[in-house]
């Protein structure tokens, strides 16, 4: 899964569910003994990044239990407190799993074993690191107010915290994770695992899938649905009500997002992650509930309650009269781009999922109208372009900025803004004129036309690059004072300057565009105007 996401880091939730065929299998190198009472599990995984704090809150809501990853080598990043505290918050039963113990130097690494076999086989001084780290992140733990033991020491698991080490690159620990992830389970909270009639059911992604269009992605906790159902979700611009076209799970231990044949199936009635195709999903929103509507329910009430559990980003987006044009893959991620680009002070002036297309281009340009054309920008996350909109924006002049990360889309995005900031200085240093008096050597012109070169004395102000220069006391055609052109070039002691103050001697270069190219020194003016 990993290796087909941006940067190896995860940009969206994703769902896989284990059957438990596959399960007895890992924790028997455990306990031989452990009988698994669950059908399976499944585990949702939100992104860690900081960015993404919306999706983690998705994601641990929907949970029974929590698995919370800490890297050994680098302890509690800001993103760990935030996903302890919405734990906390949530009251919601979690383990540790300390990833990355084959990092540590010299790890000795038998893939697919169990943790304990592991820890025995390493050489002392390993061993030392690994207590020593694991004793800091115990501490930093402890400050937070989290009493935690590793698993096999922990006497009383309801009260304290289980560690369990593992190594995700090769598998060492993850049979004990999924033992512990099980154990706690079936000991610590089987009441809560009962099914329930009851639909519980929560959409986590809005994503355009080819060949389905717009479709959702929707984790069932508990209840039944059925090919057909009517379902009632939030939509941006108010509830959406529509028909169950097609139910589809990926194969069993294959992740939701990864690009594979999907099953198709008639009903489902336990706990999975399910991507739903319907007609007229392209305005739903992550993060609400799904509601199924019965032949007793009356559709109104379910319509209200939806609206009233709409709680997202987006309904407190507000669109500002100018800044850029955001596009991505996901609602998920367009609430994370949303947040970031907010706390980053960047003006958001429209925004949509999928796909760029000229129309996309075309709203864009709109900036131009407005004076702001730094603001012709698209911001494109984790969306493709079509070869129309590359064509039409480089007609137009709009920006196309694409990354597959966040935090590339924002360096691009600021460079971008240096750069017009820089030609802005740029154009404006050459409208600005500073005032200054000179008088021409009468001993010292080199060249009468176009470019007229002569040697001038500064007597007052400072002559600078692109200063207009006009002949005191000459008028011309339309009476205006008589401007004989600008300054291309001074020279100071033989060596160019770009400003010359009052008092020094220079050579200056004075340029001419076409209307002035037939004023001639000693002909229209010399050195006495």
């Amino acid at each position: 899964v990993q290796e087909g996401e941006a940067g190896g880091i995860t940009q969206q939730i994703g769902a896989t569910f284990f059957p438990d065929i596959a399960l007895v299998e890992q924790t028997r190198r455990v306990d031989p003994d452990f009988e698994i009472e669950v059908p399976g599990v499944m585990i949702i995984d939100t992104p860690g990044h900081e960015a993404f704090n919306n999706l983690r809150v998705r994601g641990s809501s929907l949970c029974d239990m929590a698995i919370l990853v800490i890297d050994i080598m680098h302890g509690l990043e800001p993103q760990t407190v935030e996903s302890l505290e919405l734990l906390k918050k949530r009251r919601c039963f979690f383990v540790i799993a300390l990833n990355k113990i084959d990092v540590l130097y010299q790890w000795n690494s038998i893939p697919n074993t169990c943790v304990k076999d592991a820890l025995e086989r390493q050489e002392d001084f390993v061993k030392e690191e690994f207590n020593k780290r694991l004793g800091d992140i115990m501490l930093q733990l402890n400050s937070r107010g989290l009493n935690v033991a590793l698993y096999w020491e922990n006497d009383s698991p309801g009260q304290t915290v289980s560690i369990i080490p593992t190594s995700a690159l090769t598998g060492e620990g993850v049979c004990d994770l999924l033992y512990m992830a099980l154990h706690s389970t079936q000991t610590i909270m089987p009441e809560k695992l009962e099914v329930e009639e009851e639909l519980s059911c929560t959409v986590i992604e809005v994503k355009n899938i080819e060949g389905l269009g717009t479709t959702i992605d929707v984790v069932l906790v508990n209840g039944t649905l059925r090919e057909g159902d009517q379902i009632v979700l939030a939509g941006i611009g108010g509830p959406i009500v529509t028909n169950i076209r097609a139910l589809l799970t990926p194969a069993p231990m294959k992740e939701m997002r990864v690009k594979n044949d999907y099953i198709q199936h008639k009903k489902i009635d336990t706990s999975m992650g399910i991507k739903i195709s319907a007609p007229g999903l392209d305005d739903a929103i992550a993060g609400c509930e799904l509601y199924v509507c019965g032949p007793d329910d009356d559709l109104e009430e379910l319509k209200e309650e939806v609206s009233e559990g709409f709680e997202s980003i987006l309904a407190d987006f507000e669109k500002q009269p100018t800044g850029v044009y955001v596009k991505a893959s996901t609602l998920g991620s367009l609430e994370a781009l949303l947040t970031f680009l907010g706390e980053s002070n960047i003006p958001v002036f429209d925004v949509g999922i999928g796909e760029v297309h000229s129309k996309d281009v075309k709203k864009a340009s709109i900036m131009k109208d407005k004076k702001c054309p730094e603001y012709a920008v698209i911001m494109a996350f984790d969306v493709k372009v079509n070869a129309e909109a590359k064509k039409l924006a480089e007609k137009e002049d709009v920006q196309i900025m694409t990354a597959d990360i966040i935090y590339h889309l924002f360096d691009k995005f600021t460079k971008y803004i240096e750069q017009v900031k820089e030609s802005e200085k740029t154009t404006r240093r050459s409208e600005a004129v500073f005032p200054v008096a000179l008088k021409i050597q009468k001993e010292m012109v080199f060249r009468q036309k176009d470019p007229i070169l002569v040697g001038c004395k500064v007597e007052l102000g400072q002559l600078r690059l692109g200063t207009p220069l006009y002949a005191e006391g000459k008028k011309d055609q339309q009476d205006k004072p008589l401007v004989i052109g600008r300054v291309g070039g001074i020279e100071k002691n033989k060596k160019p300057v770009e400003v010359a103050r009052e008092g020094d001697q220079v050579a200056v270069k004075i340029e001419q565009n076409t209307a002035q190219s037939h004023l001639q020194y000693g002909r229209h003016f010399d050195h006495t105007s």
